[in-house]
């Protein structure tokens, strides 16, 4: 499946305080989401077991990758750190 690259950023009205950041991965229907770190991250995943997007609800380092997408190529992993590192807000991906 193709990668396709996005990213929704949810802030609070009131404060601008980043509230959550979705990053997809690839497009695709979501059959399974799981939780990781203490419910710091979501990882929606379609029904052959591909890593379709990532939602982090509060800070996190870019690692969390490597265990939500353990079964992903290198690859995609670092191409996957990397957007998140560029295009995420600071206050949610540390390095």
């Amino acid at each position: 499946m193709e990668l396709c690259f996005g990213v929704l950023v949810t802030v609070d009205d009131a404060t601008g305080e980043t509230l959550s950041a979705y990053f997809q991965i690839r497009r695709g229907k979501v059959h399974e989401t799981r939780e990781f770190a203490d419910g710091a991250a979501f990882a929606d995943y379609d029904k052959s077991g591909m890593l379709l997007g990532v939602e982090l609800l509060s800070p996190c380092k870019v690692e969390i990758i490597d265990q939500l997408a353990a079964n992903e190529p290198v690859s995609l992993r670092s191409q996957a750190k990397k957007f998140m590192l560029a295009n995420g807000p600071p206050s949610m991906i540390a390095a």
